[in-house]
Parts: structure tokens; C-alpha cells; sequence
């Protein structure tokens, strides 16, 4: 049995002396685990990191064992985001997330796809990364799951303008109009989320932070008792440090 698939290395641990036990997503596949024989070795290492896009191939007598994995690098994502705290942040979140809420061998392919088409910009503009962008794969994360939100139109009014709320309990978008009095009980829903073209401010991105990550907590591993994953809260930190600094991702490095 075996197999050949684009994947995002999502996690990896040492095992023996000098072999790894990976985590990744790849593209038909869903989630795998496999052991990469050596992968701690010097020639290896650099390969297996988080983040990073690789060409695996994986071999098993059968379907169900644990198998081995090799790999030949296509994007060495992590290398380009060292000197980028922020830019980090992202990744380590996005890995993580897809790591911990992910079923292992379900096939995700949109959510593969939103993910390397994230880590691709990443690559490129590490200093100012795309943080709305990132937020907007958490909501594609969070559909992928069953549990999309409906951001398209107001549930209270049915108008598509104006949109600027989203109910806790529902996940459906509220207008200011429709949201009267209730308000106060409701999640702001930031424009970056809602227009591709919106790269939004830290205040911005912190209000789709807690967007994200209050359905990410209630539906998906609030079911497992268990809490976002620390990746995911270090890029709150990271985030509420940004809006109160109102500082550039740039300035932001000098300091670190």
C-alpha cells in the first residue's frame, strides 16, 4: 500500500535516536501520521518542519498501520518567516489547529488548498503578513467541520449591506439595523472577513480573532474538553500586542 501527495507538515517528535513521528495534511489524503526513518539526521532536518510544503510518499504492508514517509521539499515556508514573529504566529496557529481539530485520513481539499494558497502569501510578504487572510481560512476551517457561519445576508432583516454582527448562538450575521437593542450580546463582524480585497487594521483582526476562535472553542473542541490549541492563543498575544503598540510589522522586528 502506498501512496505519493502534496502535504503541509503540521507536527513532528522525536522517536528513537534518530527518527521523527509526523503529523501532516496532504492534499487526498486528509491528516496522516507516518515515521520518517532519519529525519533527524542533519541532511532531514531542514525538511521536516512545520509549515513546511512537501511532495510525501507514503508506504504500509496495510492501510490502517502507521507506515513510512519520505519527502521531497517543494516550499520551505518556515525558513522564509524566521526573522517574522508575527508571520510565525500564523503559522504555528494554522498548523496547529488543522493538527489537533482535524479527523485523521478525512480528505479536506478546499481547506488543503485555502492552506497552501495562506502559507504561499505568507512566503512572500512576511514582514506585513496577511492576517485577514489568515482569519479568513479559520472560517473556512470552521465550514470544513460542519460549522460554517452564514455571513451572506442579516438573519433578523435578509438585507446583505450593512452587515456588522454575527449571533453567538446561530453563527448568522446581524445588520446594525437588525441588531437594535441586542448589540451588546452579539460578535463584531469586522469587513476584513467579508471582502477579499480588505487587509484590515489590528483592531480589526482582533475582532476576527474573537470571532473565529469563540465558534472554533464552542464547536469544535469545547465537544472534546479540551482548549484552543497554545499556538492559537500566543497569535492572540501577538495580536493584542500589535493593536496596542499600533506599531508595523517591520517595527515590530526591530524591537524583538
Amino acid at each position: 500500500m502506498e501512496w505519493e501527495d502534496p502535504a503541509i507538515i503540521l507536527r513532528r517528535s522525536p522517536h528513537g535516536e534518530s527518527s521523527l513521528l509526523v503529523r501532516v495534511l496532504t492534499r487526498r489524503h486528509g491528516v496522516h501520521h507516518a515515521l520518517v526513518k532519519g529525519g533527524r539526521s542533519r541532511r532531514q532536518a531542514a525538511l521536516w518542519q512545520e509549515g513546511n510544503l512537501v511532495m510525501a510518499q507514503w508506504k504500509a504492508r496495510l492501510p490502517d498501520q502507521l507506515g513510512y514517509m519520505t519527502a521531497e521539499l517543494v516550499r520551505p515556508t518556515a525558513s522564509f518567516l524566521l526573522d517574522h514573529p508575527l508571520a510565525l504566529s500564523l503559522l504555528s496557529s494554522a498548523c496547529s489547529l488543522c493538527s489537533e481539530a482535524l479527523a485523521e485520513r478525512e480528505p479536506h481539499e478546499l481547506l488543503f488548498a485555502a492552506l497552501t494558497h495562506f502559507m504561499g502569501a505568507l512566503s512572500i510578504s512576511a514582514a506585513e503578513p496577511p492576517v485577514a487572510l489568515y482569519f479568513r481560512w479559520e472560517l473556512i476551517l470552521l465550514r470544513e467541520l460542519g460549522y460554517g457561519l452564514t455571513l451572506d445576508h442579516c438573519a433578523v432583516t435578509n438585507v446583505r449591506d450593512g452587515l456588522a454582527y454575527v449571533s453567538p448562538r446561530t453563527g448568522r450575521a446581524v445588520s446594525e439595523e437588525g441588531a437594535g437593542e441586542w448589540k451588546d450580546r452579539l460578535l463584531p463582524l469586522p469587513s476584513c472577513l467579508l471582502d477579499d480585497d480588505d487587509e484590515g487594521d489590528p483592531a480589526a483582526w482582533l475582532s476576527a480573532a474573537r470571532l473565529s476562535g469563540y465558534f472554533l472553542q464552542r464547536a469544535v473542541f469545547a465537544a472534546h474538553h479540551r482548549p484552543l490549541p497554545a499556538a492559537r492563543d500566543r497569535l492572540m498575544t501577538a495580536l493584542y500586542r500589535r493593536a496596542e503598540g499600533g506599531t508595523s510589522g517591520q517595527d515590530e522586528e526591530e524591537r524583538v
